[in-house]
């Protein structure tokens, strides 16, 4: 089927937007591509250094005749994510000497865990912490004696940052080797009931323990589709990663024989060989497209609103939010999986996943079919599935349909119509609505306005019973200039029990919500941010705001409001402790939200 035109059109016009800044990208990589394997440049003090812990590696690598792997690692226990990642390593090493090649470990980035800093102080670092993992990841390659790269990573900031690193050394190539998910506890609808249930004091902590630590119970990813795994979604509709490869489970034979793939892969497509792919040719226009199709498609996270603009960036493509926009007006809403429905992500892959869903999405028209991937023969491969067969791994044809309709269902026959996001804007700013999880009658929001400064305050005005009509709940001064736009997720279980109770209720904040939230209707990234005299900080107590997802506008209703003068707030509490002291220079010269809320670009 021939492209859709508002694909294509969505597509020229960021390819025009574009055209300065990806010239001087794809000249960049060219003049590095040129040099040549950066090993035989180095002196023999730069390489002795290099090799000295090698081992049985060091004559390979001296010779420089073989490609060289960099590993850039995210690897922590901590992290139930990440947790698999430690025995990667070796099998990297062993696949990479079976094929006479080296690999080498270049260097490790940090990885913190949203839901242990959720409402905590730590969360003030979550989103700086995607380009502190962008430039340590650079710091493990700036070593220049790898032909390849595969990142380790899964995580909320982990990946875009990766990604961001990954394209500042397009001119090699990079494969990411995922983890696969934990597999499934109890559903993600139960723990969300006991939540509820806490909030309102019907159960007490140890109740809640009990339901949460029966949810996240072992190795792997979390099973709702939050922004990990909308990470892994994004990592195959842009061909960074093999196909199939998101959600294969921890500790499986299947998962290690992907991992091996991948990494036989990376070193397959080096400038040494024939079939030369380096990443910042995969990371095109059109392959940002397919992202945000997919990210449409799946009802993804609120997140990569933020991280796939700093993505784009990082390989010389500006993408704007009326790109997010009109690719979610013409993507069908294909997936139902937590918090959009009751499946996890298990669930969702048993029922034809992500395979599926490109087919289905190719057969549309709805990506490019003709990107470059790590695979090498174009997104069409996408649609196939890893499978083992008498120890071989191979890729066959999926089933062709859906396994599960209350799933995923076919293009043609959506749950909806259109994808999961709306951008709102009006004399509040810019902001985003992830619309996939909000029921219909809920789009559209007008009430008084409760005005707060610290999402605490939220849950003790909740507590002190002071919701008792419809309100539009504005948490302002929480962007990333402000206090490092931490996620807001902690006050939807407060949000839920009010919309439970019969209330019209609204969040309108700078600030952002997990990829797991999407109940509650909520304008979020509004920019421009209350710390820099945005429209939010002009709010008071009482007015009346229309959050309206159906016309895509954000708007306080009062004729006086545009002369009124911006209050200002004293943060420095916020900036102190929990090392939120040594993040001051990043909160100083972070770009607006509607750019990706960068330090770096």
């Amino acid at each position: 089927m021939s492209l859709h035109p508002i694909v294509e059109k969505v597509t020229e016009r960021i390819v025009a937007r574009s055209r300065d800044s990806r010239k001087r990208y794809l000249d960049r990589m060219n003049r590095a591509a040129d040099d040549g394997p950066r090993r035989a440049h180095l002196s023999c003090s730069n390489q002795a250094h290099a090799y000295a812990a090698m081992g049985s590696d060091k004559d390979a690598l001296a010779a420089s005749r073989s490609p060289n792997l960099g590993i850039i690692t995210a690897y922590n226990d901590m992290l139930s994510a990440h947790k698999p990642y430690e025995s990667y390593p070796e099998m990297i090493r062993d696949a990479a000497r079976a094929v006479g090649a080296t690999a080498q470990v270049a260097g490790g980035v940090p990885a913190m865990c949203d839901g242990v800093t959720q409402g905590e102080a730590g969360m003030e670092l979550s989103l700086f912490s995607r380009d502190v993992i962008a430039l340590a990841a650079g710091v493990g390659l700036s070593h220049n004696t790898f032909d390849a790269a595969v990142f380790l990573g899964i995580c909320d900031k982990i990946v875009p940052g990766l990604v961001m690193a990954a394209a500042t050394f397009g001119h090699i190539p990079s494969v990411f080797l995922p983890g696969g998910p934990m597999t499934s506890g109890i559903s993600n609808d139960e723990k969300a009931k006991v939540r509820q249930k806490f909030a309102t004091g019907e159960v007490g902590r140890e109740e809640l323990m009990t339901a949460e630590m029966a949810a996240y119970h072992g190795p792997g990813t979390c099973t709702f589709y939050g922004t990990a795994n909308t990470n892994q979604m994004l990592m195959e509709f842009m061909g960074l990663h093999l196909p199939g490869a998101s959600f294969v489970n921890p500790y499986t034979p299947l998962r290690d024989a992907l991992t091996v793939a991948g990494a036989r892969r990376a070193l397959k497509i080096t400038a040494l060989g024939n079939e030369f792919t380096p990443t910042g040719a995969i990371l095109d226009e059109k392959t940002y497209v397919n992202g945000l199709v997919g990210l449409m498609a799946t009802g993804g996270s609120t997140n990569l609103v933020l991280h796939l603009p700093a993505m784009a960036r990082a390989s010389g493509v500006i993408l704007d939010l009326q790109d997010f926009s009109d690719i979610s007006d013409i993507t069908p809403l294909m997936a139902k999986v937590y918090p959009n429905g009751l499946a996890d992500v298990n669930h969702f892959h048993a029922a034809g996943g992500l395979g599926y869903m490109i087919g289905e999405l190719l057969e549309a028209g709805l990506l490019h079919p003709d990107t470059r991937t790590v695979a090498g023969q174009g997104l069409a491969r996408y649609a196939q599935e890893p499978k083992l067969r008498d120890g071989e791994l191979t890729w066959e044809d999926g089933a062709g349909t859906s396994l599960n309709d209350k799933i995923v269902r076919p293009a043609s026959d959506p749950f909806q119509k259109t994808g999961g996001l709306k951008q709102l804007q009006g004399n509040l700013g810019r902001g985003v609505m992830k619309v996939s999880a909000v029921a219909p009658e809920r789009h559209v929001v007008q009430a008084r306005a409760r005005v707060f400064e610290h999402q605490q305050d939220v849950r003790t005005a909740f507590k002190a019973g002071a919701f008792t009509e419809d309100t539009v709940v504005v948490v302002r001064f929480q962007g990333p200039r402000a206090i490092g736009m931490p996620e807001l997720h902690s006050l939807t279980p407060v949000l839920a029990v009010l919309q439970d109770r019969g209330l019209k209720v609204a969040l309108v904040t700078d600030g952002r919500m997990s990829g797991a939230s999407g109940k509650v209707p909520s304008a979020i990234h509004v920019s421009p941010e209350a710390a820099l005299g945005g429209p939010l900080a002009k709010l008071r107590d009482g007015d009346v705001i229309r959050v309206d997802a159906t016309a895509g506008t954000l708007d306080v209703l009062d004729a006086e409001f545009d002369a009124r003068e911006a209050v200002t707030m004293d943060l420095s509490d916020s900036h102190e402790g929990i090392g939120r002291e040594i993040f001051d220079v990043f909160r100083r010269n972070v770009g607006l939200a509607t750019d990706g809320a960068s330090v770096i670009l």
